[in-house]
């Protein structure tokens, strides 16, 4: 795809896939050496296709991997919303290795934006796709991307990004000032918004995200989660850091061994961007 702020394509070229062979290789490999997780990583992750078996589908891909022995987590990002189906939600449903989390940039809550920026969903369309995590069996934590200060973006269209953060209510979110990058359609756009205003923008968003951020992690006091043990708090090296299958990161108190293990935590307080926790059971 070629959005018009991104210059991705023009730089790693056009959308490939990897064999799946290839894939099932590297993943048998990782998990013969100790690894329990694994990320499949793609600009549009959910548009993967076996070049060779043209069978296979990315939800038969995910099956596949949850299959290998020692696999216990299969996260990806990014999906593409355009790509993004009803058959993502029921793997995640069904394949208990598959994270209940999805990162599904939005970019920004305007159709008017969404267009100038070629992105080939509406406003409706992208709450749509929201709507089919709402109503999974499973609870799904939902991240996305967004840009505020699009070339020509007008406070109302801001305001309807806010409108989209509010009706979907984000675990987190990775907020951008717009950046015209040389190459791009939007390098050449009028009507550019000063730094400043693009600043402010920005702030007003993150605010408003933090006060979701905190009433959600408020929710969550007094709950126990599974959490897969990666290293030490970055805040205070005595405290252990984990994440849970829905990427939420939690610091607790516990014995060095455990990185690389998975525990269970339960939640004892919180902050905008991380959970407090004590161990349960190792």
């Amino acid at each position: 795809r070629f959005c018009s702020f991104c210059v991705v394509p023009y730089t790693r070229g056009s959308e490939r896939s990897r064999p799946v062979r290839n894939i099932l290789t590297e993943v048998h490999r990782l998990a013969s050496q100790g690894f329990q997780e694994i990320t499949l990583l793609g600009q549009t992750v959910n548009s993967w296709q076996d070049p060779r078996e043209q069978v296979i589908t990315f939800t038969d891909l995910l099956r596949r991997i949850a299959e290998v022995e020692g696999i216990r987590r299969i996260r990806f990002t990014s999906p593409h919303p355009s790509e993004f189906h009803p058959d993502i939600v029921e793997v995640i449903e069904t394949v208990p290795e598959v994270c209940n989390h999805i990162h599904l940039p939005l970019q920004s809550g305007a159709t008017t934006v969404l267009r100038r920026m070629r992105r080939d969903y509406t406003r409706e369309e992208y709450l749509q796709k929201v709507e089919l995590l709402k109503q999974s069996r499973r609870e799904i934590a939902l991240s996305a991307d967004i840009i505020v200060g699009f070339p020509g973006e007008t406070q109302a269209e801001f305001e309807d990004t806010l409108s989209v953060m509010e009706l979907v209510r984000y675990d987190s979110i990775f907020s951008f000032k717009y950046s015209p990058r040389p190459g791009t359609a939007a390098f050449a756009f009028p009507n550019m918004i000063s730094d400043e205003e693009k600043s402010r923008r920005l702030q007003v968003l993150q605010q408003f995200q933090r006060k979701i951020q905190l009433e959600k992690h408020a929710s969550l006091v007094g709950k126990e989660f599974e959490v897969l043990v990666d290293g030490r708090s970055q805040r205070d090296v005595e405290v252990l850091s984990g994440r849970t299958s829905q990427n939420k990161i939690v610091n607790f108190t516990g014995p060095s061994e455990l990185s690389g293990q998975f525990v269970q935590v339960r939640v004892v307080g919180y902050s905008p961007n991380s959970l407090q926790g004590e161990l349960v059971q190792c």
